[in-house]
């Protein structure tokens, strides 16, 4: 979901807003709701919810009620009064939605956290808000330098400035605790304004900065994911994924958020196979389980005299043999029970990827190269040659 000036040109590049997140439309920004109510009127006996959303930078958003007589659609700037103050924001949603909003996060109408709106925002206001963005970054590289040389164990990776330039909140990371009672007294002196320092955790930080997956898509934290649950090893486990700390992190330096999407369908797939503990007890030998294929309900065992020797049985097969042990009944051998389907499957599989792909040398290109070296010695020679 994009606004109109995010298409791409006839060349195939992309075109742009060069509005960094602050176009009218407010699609192209963080965690931006669809309001799927939008194109709906609202019954003539019913009045317009008098409560809007309101987004500040990245995915900082609250709700604020309406002046009287004030309309405002999605897009819209306006002043929110704070402490000292006064911020801008751009409205993100209006409407029923809101009230769907507010009951989701658990805010009252009559809470104290829903402040009013002042106004619109002037065009002079809008000027100075962008000017305080785009010193952000050069503010940032300037507190992070005195941080350094107050030997601080902490990273800076955010700056927000208030609207009105009289503030602004510095977003932080550290393993420990930090005094810094100094570094706030020297980036007051240094940039003459309110310094406010606040501890973000590592999962917070990477969805305010952003970045890309190892899927190839962004981060899920800073599109669409709004609660950061507990992720453990165990999820890896259930899965069936090797504990490789390489593989299993996200940028945060956590455990990767999308192990707990397709957990509950591995969990409920698993119900139904025995404890890996069980071994099979067949008259040529005790059948170890090896590993498993949870959703094809493909088990591997071995005996434990042969550990290179595996063989595919299918979860009825298994299930089987479990229940013949039970009944002090021992089954001839594994052999017997081996899921062919599986082999079959694995030789088609093999074929078809050699005849689709068609490489059965690696020197099949050098020929042509060859024919040309050749004809260009040939041209060479024919060519005549010329008197000193």
């Amino acid at each position: 979901m994009s606004c109109a000036s995010c298409s791409s040109k006839g060349s195939g590049t992309p075109r742009g807003c060069n509005n960094n997140g602050t176009c009218g439309t407010d699609s192209c920004n963080k965690l931006t709701v669809f309001d799927w109510l939008g194109n709906m009127q609202t019954p003539k006996d019913s009045s317009i919810f008098k409560i809007v959303e309101v987004r500040f930078k990245n995915s900082r958003k609250s709700f604020h009620s309406l002046p009287e007589q004030v309309k405002l659609v999605v897009g819209d700037p306006v002043i929110i009064e704070v402490e000292n103050g006064y911020d801008l924001g751009l409205v993100t949603l209006t409407g029923d939605l809101v009230r769907f909003q507010m009951k989701k996060k658990k805010i009252a109408i009559e809470s104290e956290m829903v402040t009013k709106i002042l106004r619109k925002a002037n065009q002079e206001e809008i000027d100075k808000w962008h000017f305080l963005r785009d010193k952000e970054p050069q503010i940032q590289k300037r507190a992070r330098e005195l941080a350094i040389s107050l030997g601080l164990e902490m990273k800076i990776s955010d700056v927000e400035y208030q609207a009105d330039g009289k503030k602004a909140t510095f977003f932080y990371t550290a393993d420990t605790r930090v005094d810094f009672r100094q570094l706030i007294k020297d980036m007051a002196k240094a940039f003459s304004i309110r310094v406010e320092m606040r501890q973000i955790g590592l999962r917070e930080e990477a969805s305010r900065l952003g970045g890309i997956g190892s899927c190839g898509r962004e981060l899920c934290c800073s599109t669409w994911l709004t609660d950061y649950r507990s992720v453990s090893t165990s999820a890896a486990r259930y899965q069936q994924l090797s504990l490789n700390p390489l593989k299993l992190a996200g940028q945060c330096g956590k455990l990767k958020c999308c192990l707990n999407y397709e957990l509950d369908a591995y969990r409920s797939a698993l119900k139904n196979f025995p404890k890996p503990n069980i071994n099979l007890k067949t008259e040529k030998g005790n059948g170890v389980f090896q590993k498993m294929d949870i959703f094809k309900e493909h088990l591997w065992y071995s005996y434990t005299n042969e550990w290179m020797n595996w063989h595919c049985l299918s979860l009825e097969a298994v299930l089987e043999i479990i229940q013949k042990n039970k009944n002090n009944e021992k089954v001839s051998s594994l052999e017997q029970y081996i899921d062919n389907s599986t082999t079959s499957l694995n030789n088609e599989l093999e074929v078809n990827f050699e005849n689709v792909v068609g490489q059965e040398s690696l020197n099949r290109f050098d020929q042509n190269q060859r024919n040309k070296n050749k004809r260009r010695k040939k041209r060479n020679r024919n060519k005549p040659k010329k008197n000193a």
